[in-house]
């Protein structure tokens, strides 16, 4: 399959679209945990405008984009972040994907609006069973914008307790410095999240990678470490020196390498990589339809059924599901089993190592273990 076509915006809709249609009831069915989602990457044009309006806010999709006065008109716009061959490149995509990202913040204002942002993904995970999540979210984006961390976070915290009793979701929140940001900010947003840390389990890295490598943030990230956080970071594909990253991560910040990688998927090229990975034991959160955006489906699947076929912990997750053809973490490992000839009793691998991987009570695991378990047993009882 040529390059062109695996990065149509029309032929992944179709893709994703046969996926669901196949009506896989063991992917539907088994228990899931989710340990790679940015709770900004759920906001949809709907919830934009929806926010928009309550605020009073001028909606635009891009800072420097034309302001939007119909919901028709949000969803023209995001439409037209979707990539495709025809209309932009990938440096351009990457732009223009950054800028309306964070242009999105400027909709949420009150607590109400971060529970209903949080209410709206958690609601969606109890659909696809999944059992436990961990949330990324940005407070940089979020505070230079004015939101007080009270109103935040709050609303984060009153959603994760309304999951937990009404949709048997349970939930923790791991707190992301923006990379392009500068080393002082994230120190003062590490120090403003310590009163919350009732519900933030771990701190992670993400946004613009080109010339911020692991090691810049050693500080902050040895700091969190020695306070019980619990640590990740974002190692792009196909970023600039994305094995250097990976091989800091893993080995160097904070001491000794962190507690997991997210995506790090180029580690699959390098073999020296994936002993590093294996030695230590490292989760990897894995986003496979976040990157064929850009890749071709023969690229995508052996370098993801090599990180599984090392032994590696790789978990199956959505990324920004606002920004990908609408698709959660159940089309996600629809995709995965399409892509590399998974079978039932690798889905339920993949699915244990997430709950492996997670940073979740061992009451909490071993439950979702068993649950596993028990779905696997009733399809293939032995």
């Amino acid at each position: 399959m040529g390059i062109e076509e695996s990065l149509s915006a029309d032929g992944r809709e179709k893709l994703r679209d046969e996926l669901l249609a196949a009506n896989d009831r063991f992917v539907l069915e088994i228990p899931k945990v989710e340990l790679h989602m940015h709770i900004e990457g759920t906001l949809t044009a709907e919830l934009r405008w929806k926010f928009a309006q309550r605020n009073g806010i001028k909606l635009r999709i891009a800072e420097h984009g034309p302001e939007l006065n119909s919901l028709e008109e949000a969803k023209a716009a995001m439409d037209l972040l979707r990539p495709d061959p025809s209309r932009v490149n990938n440096d351009e995509e990457r732009f223009q994907f950054f800028e309306a990202y964070y242009e999105g913040f400027e909709c949420l204002k009150t607590r109400e609006d971060y529970y209903d942002l949080a209410m709206h993904y958690l609601e969606h995970a109890a659909k696809m069973n999944v059992r436990y999540c961990e949330l990324f979210f940005d407070p940089q984006g979020h505070t230079s914008r004015g939101t007080s961390w009270a109103v935040m976070m709050e609303g984060f915290r009153e959603a994760q307790k309304t999951a937990e009793t009404r949709l048997n979701v349970k939930s923790a929140w791991i707190m992301c410095f923006l990379r392009d940001m500068s080393l002082d900010s994230a120190m003062e947003h590490y120090k403003a999240a310590l009163p919350y840390r009732d519900i933030i389990v771990g701190v992670g890295l993400d946004s613009n990678e080109e010339d911020r490598p692991p090691v810049l943030f050693e500080e902050v990230f040895s700091l969190a470490r020695r306070d019980g956080f619990k640590l990740t970071m974002h190692c792009d594909v196909d970023s600039k020196n994305t094995h250097e990253h990976i091989r800091q991560a893993a080995s160097v910040v904070a001491g000794k390498g962190l507690d997991r990688i997210d995506h790090g998927m180029n580690a699959a090229e390098k073999q020296d990589l994936i002993e590093l990975i294996q030695k230590r034991d490292l989760g990897m959160t894995i986003c496979p339809w976040s990157y064929l955006r850009h890749t071709t489906y023969a690229e995508l699947g052996p370098k993801i059924r090599t990180l599984y076929d090392a032994g590696i912990k790789i978990c199956i997750n959505s990324d920004d599901p606002a920004y990908m053809e609408d698709c959660w973490v159940l089309e996600n490992l629809l995709l995965v089993k399409h892509l590399c000839g998974f079978n039932d009793k690798d889905i339920a691998v993949l699915a244990k190592n997430a709950i492996n991987a997670s940073w979740a009570t061992p009451t909490v695991k071993n439950e979702i273990l068993r649950e596993i378990d028990e779905v696997y047993s009733k399809f293939y009882s032995e």
